[in-house]
């Protein structure tokens, strides 16, 4: 849990000394750390304790006697340090979308502002668009950012919630009066972002678990407490609710706890129905109890296919259960090779090597490296000849290990929806991403991306909006158009498992299906860490109810290359 604490920290250093103007490899050098600290598989405390902070790619000698000076003594002088003298509320503003360190310390010499509320009046009375290099646009975008962060609250992303449900349950399970135990809610559909985490237990015993939860490392707060429930608030800032159940309870808990809201309505009329009451304490027919132990059964009895916890929004899958007809979902375990991750040729923490060895202990048959290529100039972008010298790097690395690796790239499309490299180099790659990168506004995206399919060299269509979780929204695109254009030339779409992308959207990934498109569903890695965010984009797909035979990396290597250009 401590390991988005750090995180959190390391990107405010890196805001703050954008804001007072510090160099850019200092800047990007923080960023790096905390998406490294953010996605590692280790508590961050066990690897300080162990000495071996300066081991985590990502983290030098400089970082790393910051964050040991943190978790040591609770707080960081340098941070302090930094915080001198700088616009007050700055954290605020930064989390609006378009807002960055620049524009903070430019709001606040000009007009003064100091938080989100004085900004949103300055953009309404037309103060913004009055400061040299902003303009009407950018006052309008501003306020529309402002309302769509007012909409979100306080979630969070998804991968990042999952590790620490991950950590929490693991913690349960000690407690020997742990029976069953499972996540619930939002998190268990895999929604992209969470409110709170909802926990659920079997026990005979509910005081001696409520006991331990409410005493767990992390937790700073008891929010309220009862004899079967309890909600507790962590060091981050997250909300926990745990609740304690009878065995013959758990699955219709399960189910009700789950949600979604509409999908549960939807479950109580079936079963009004059939003359039968559903809630969370089971199936009844009048004091009759007819089902509640299991979530399976539950829905047996109501005359329905089981249905996973990622279709459960009421969008088609109770009709599709009463029939019998419900997709096959690809499993989590179906994966054979991740086709986009990056290496320190580019922008990534790891060499060739280490990413294939990280891959394969995670089963992987394999995989393909694909460093920025042609572009953008920030994201250090291979050129022609570096590409043949990573291609020497890749051959005597695929002589060591016995994953292969492919070597690919991620272009860059640009304005006019060429790509950013020439077409000779890249017919030599085995695979070609091509995103957006730039002008993710633009009325014309959708005519770049349906141009940059036409490029027969290009396989897969990379994070196609472009999108930041919390941070910006994506492109605004006709997926009617690109999904009927994906399929007319044969190019991958993909579902980026980076957990402030997953991009596509669930929504966009029903779309592809039911267009009849392929799909490849990769890390984005920039680090041997993020390659386990494979789960949160499977989980995507799974919500898109996409089946296994639609994701081009669950088949072996030969037949996945077979259905490239």
């Amino acid at each position: 849990m401590k390991n988005q604490e750090v995180a959190k920290l390391l990107y405010d250093i890196a805001d703050m000394m954008e804001i007072r103007g510090e160099m850019i490899f200092k800047i990007v050098a923080y960023r790096r750390a905390a998406q490294a600290v953010e996605s590692l598989s280790r508590d961050i405390e066990d690897v300080w304790r162990q000495h071996a902070l300066e081991d985590v790619p990502g983290i030098g000698k400089g970082i790393a006697e910051k964050i040991s000076e943190y978790l040591e003594k609770g707080k960081l002088g340098y941070l302090d340090e930094l915080r001198k003298g700088l616009p007050p509320g700055f954290e605020e503003l930064l989390a609006i979308e378009g807002i960055g360190p620049k524009k903070v310390k430019m709001f606040h010499e000009r007009l003064r502002i100091r938080n989100v509320k004085e900004l949103e009046k300055a953009a309404k009375q037309g103060k913004l668009r009055k400061i040299p290099t902003l303009g009407e646009k950018t006052e309008q975008n501003i306020l529309h950012a402002i309302e769509a962060a007012k909409k979100r609250g306080g979630r969070m992303l998804l991968g990042y919630a999952l590790l620490v449900a991950d950590e929490i349950i693991a913690e349960l399970k000690k407690n020997a009066d742990v029976d069953r135990i499972s996540t619930a809610g939002s998190l268990r559909r895999m929604k992209e972002t969470i409110g709170d985490i909802d926990i659920l237990v079997t026990s005979a015993r509910p005081n001696s678990v409520l006991k331990y939860f409410t005493r767990m490392k992390g937790v700073s707060g008891v929010i309220a407490q009862g004899p079967t429930k309890a909600s507790v608030r962590l060091a981050s800032g997250m909300q926990v609710d745990l609740r304690v159940l009878k065995d013959m309870e758990y699955g219709s808990a399960l189910m009700y706890f789950t949600g979604s809201k509409e999908h549960n309505v939807a479950l109580r009329k079936i079963a009004i129905a059939k003359r039968m009451k559903l809630s969370e304490y089971g199936l009844f027919q009048g004091n009759k109890f007819v089902a509640g132990r299991a979530e399976q059964e539950v829905y047996k009895k109501l005359g329905l296919e089981y249905i996973e916890p990622e279709m459960r929004e009421n969008r088609g899958e109770i009709e599709l259960a009463k029939k019998g007809k419900l997709p096959k979902l690809i499993g989590y375990r179906d994966i054979r090779g991740d086709l986009q991750m990056h290496t320190k040729w580019s922008d990534g923490a790891n060499m060739v090597g280490e990413m294939a060895k990280a891959a394969k202990e995670m089963g992987y048959e394999y995989i393909c490296i694909t460093d920025h290529a042609g572009g953008p100039a920030i994201a250090n972008a291979l050129n022609g000849k570096r590409l043949e010298k990573q291609r020497k790097e890749i051959n005597s690395a695929n002589k060591k290990t016995d994953i292969t690796i492919l070597q690919g790239a991620e272009v860059d499309i640009r304005k006019d929806g060429k790509i950013g490299i020439q077409n000779t180099v890249l017919k030599e790659l085995d695979i070609v991403l091509a995103s957006l990168h730039s002008a993710l506004r633009s009325k014309n995206n959708t005519v770049r991306i349906i141009s940059a399919m036409e490029n027969p060299n290009v396989d897969i269509i990379a994070h196609p909006s472009g999108r930041l979780l919390d941070k910006r929204e994506g492109s605004e695109l006709d997926m009617e158009k690109i999904t009927q254009k994906a399929k007319e030339t044969n190019t991958i779409l993909e579902i980026d498992a980076q957990p402030e992308r997953l991009d596509l959207s669930d929504v966009n990934v029903k779309a592809a299906i039911e267009a009849g498109c392929m799909l490849s569903i990769d890390t984005d890695a920039h680090s041997t860490d993020q390659l386990r965010h494979m789960r949160i984009g499977i989980a995507t797909a799974r919500r898109g109810w996409a089946p296994k035979n639609s994701v081009i990396n669950t088949y072996p290597l030969d037949k996945m290359r077979k259905m490239l250009k």
